[in-house]
């Protein structure tokens, strides 16, 4: 099972990104689907979710700003960003669950199997 993030870099503020996740190994349309991320010196937190049917739940840092997307034919899982904030950047990881997706704030990150290695992503002002 591999998960591998790729779409990071700098942008400015008010700009925007599109994060892509490519999983291989499993299918990844059954699984409970997220974004996490880590800015330096903070814990890593959950910033988006996207569960088998395509529901979604967002972090309130992010929601309005944030959109979570897959495509189940190519297994691939996004994060499109807007808007993008000085306080967005972060290392932002993809991961995948086998348990089904609760709200957001209500999950840990010990509910999510597998990981991916991460992708960078700066915002400047």
């Amino acid at each position: 099972v591999q998960l591998v993030e790729s779409g990071g870099g700098s942008v400015q503020a008010g700009g925007s990104l599109r994060l892509s996740c490519a999983a291989s190994g499993y299918n990844s349309s059954s699984f409970c689907m997220g974004w996490f991320r880590r800015a330096p010196g903070k814990e890593r937190e959950g910033v988006a979710i996207i569960d088998r049917e395509g529901s979604t739940s967002y972090a309130d840092s992010v929601k309005g700003r944030f959109t979570i997307s897959k495509d189940n034919a190519k297994n691939t899982l996004y994060l499109r960003m807007n808007t993008v904030k000085a306080e967005d950047t972060a290392l932002y990881y993809c991961a995948a669950s086998h348990f089904s997706c609760r709200p957001i704030a209500t999950m840990w990150r010990t509910d999510f199997d597998y990981w991916g290695q991460g992708t960078q992503v700066t915002v400047s002002s």
